[in-house]
């Protein structure tokens, strides 16, 4: 049985990531190194065989998208299933405020996400519960292929520990996903075998 390997990215850097805010669902613009750290990604996949690429609806994982295929003629599949988790009222405001304005909530978030309760938005079961079966069902799909997948942060680390079989306490006890950094789990038999987490390799120097 042909292997089945699923590779998962995250977009590239965001005006509110300079400004460290908060995005969830609200979207903002890639900046220029953004722009770069998915042009680096792409090129690092040039010799990659990829058949089909999902993405979040979201504009910066679907500009990413656009720049990682480049000119090669892979599908591109956007769905909102694929979407960052939900983080409701926080959405648009910055961290270090947060932390002054709901520290309860905020230490949860980063600290026991098993205890997170959002305000008006997701919580960490919740978001595994919209995006595990959609990941699950992609692969049946594309048995034998291979699968790209650009999405956010905390829905890649997602994806990430279930294959794990990590428990929701221990969510944040893995590496740092940095943008565009890459992910792979090679399925041999339908067993899980996780090749590459949050590789940046791909970055090179700014000129």
């Amino acid at each position: 049985m042909p292997t089945t390997k699923l590779y998962v990215a995250r977009h590239g850097q965001t005006e509110w990531n300079l400004e460290k805010r908060m995005q969830g669902h609200k979207d903002s613009p890639l900046t220029s190194l953004g722009i770069q750290q998915a042009e680096w990604l792409g090129e690092s996949l040039n010799d990659t065989v990829i058949d089909i690429i999902y993405t979040s609806s979201s504009g910066r994982t679907r500009e990413t998208a656009k720049l990682v295929r480049n000119q090669r003629e892979i599908e591109i599949i956007p769905s909102d299933v694929l979407k960052e988790i939900n983080m409701g009222e926080w959405e648009g405001q910055i961290i270090s405020e947060l932390e002054q304005k709901y520290p309860e909530q905020h230490h949860a978030f980063w600290k026991t996400p098993h205890l997170y309760e959002s305000m008006g938005g997701e919580t960490f079961q919740d978001l595994h519960n919209r995006v595990i079966p959609f990941v699950k069902d992609i692969l049946l799909k594309h048995q034998g292929k291979t699968i790209l997948i650009v999405t956010h942060g905390l829905t890649l680390k997602t994806i990430m520990s279930y294959f794990e079989k990590k428990e929701l306490i221990d969510f944040w006890d893995s590496p740092h996903i940095y943008q565009t950094s890459l992910s792979m789990i090679e399925f041999e038999r339908n067993e899980p075998f996780i090749r590459l987490y949050g590789d940046t390799s791909h970055y090179k120097e700014l000129s």
